[in-house]
């Protein structure tokens, strides 16, 4: 008896230090990431292929293209639903829209204010090969939209950076780098269809109020959109682009 409770301490130190081992082994994996890439973007750094399949050929990025370029899935989704026509993409970033715009459409407008970001997507554009089919414009939106003509407009407005997750109903008055309403009634001057992506925690009954400030109010198709089941944003579709109807 007396031998028989004398090993079971033993075996017991014994399975302890083998998850001692265990732990500091899983401590001491060293995690590689790209020269150049902060903290603030590593982990959309490891996403970088749902944001463009082609980043090894070349894709360039700067720090706030990381959080804020649309995942390549739901960029092709946006261009499905486009139409084929002209699209104006009114805060192109890098270039993830208007990429995907230019794939399937005649002809894509990409303004951004940033000349840097503008050579950034210019850059990603011809990894694509689309580049003759984009117009890029280095200029403030709000002050072109009255002299632009196309069938669509993309709005993709900043969100305001990766804090944008901890609002619980994230507001249209917190865009950039207008309020949600001015944005959209800018695009208004331009067509009547419209597509918008935005945060997947934004208050939909005011994304539905948009549509009222047309006289009649517009059709609205809000769609989910999911990547690797993850929820990344919300998609209205506004005019001829809700419900799949337009076709140019």
């Amino acid at each position: 008896m007396e031998s028989e409770l004398s090993n079971k301490p033993t075996r017991r130190r014994s399975k302890k230090r083998k998850l001692s081992k265990r732990r500091l082994k899983i401590k001491g994996r060293k995690r590689t990431t790209e020269k150049g890439i902060s903290p603030l973007v590593e982990k959309y750094w490891r996403q970088r292929y749902n944001l463009f399949s082609s980043y090894d050929d070349g894709i360039k990025m700067d720090e706030e293209g990381w959080f804020s370029v649309t995942p390549e899935e739901i960029a092709i989704r946006h261009a499905e639903r486009s139409g084929g026509g002209c699209v104006i993409d009114c805060f192109s970033g890098v270039g993830g829209n208007t990429i995907q715009f230019a794939k399937m459409c005649h002809h894509v407008v990409a303004i951004d204010l940033d000349p840097h970001k503008v050579e950034l997507a210019f850059n990603n554009a011809k990894i694509y090969g689309v580049e003759d089919y984009i117009d890029f414009i280095i200029g403030d939106f709000f002050q072109l939209a009255s002299s632009l003509k196309g069938d669509v407009a993309f709005l993709a407005p900043p969100w305001g950076g990766p804090s944008y997750k901890t609002i619980p109903n994230f507001s249209l008055d917190l865009l950039k780098p207008k309020d949600g309403y001015s944005i959209f009634q800018a695009a208004q001057a331009i067509t009547p269809n419209i597509i918008m992506f935005l945060p997947r925690n934004v208050d939909l009954r005011q994304v539905e109020e948009l549509s009222w400030l047309s006289s009649p109010p517009l059709n609205i198709e809000i769609e989910e959109n999911y990547v690797q089941n993850h929820l990344k944003g919300i998609t209205a579709y506004f005019g001829g682009t809700a419900f799949g109807k337009l076709n140019l």
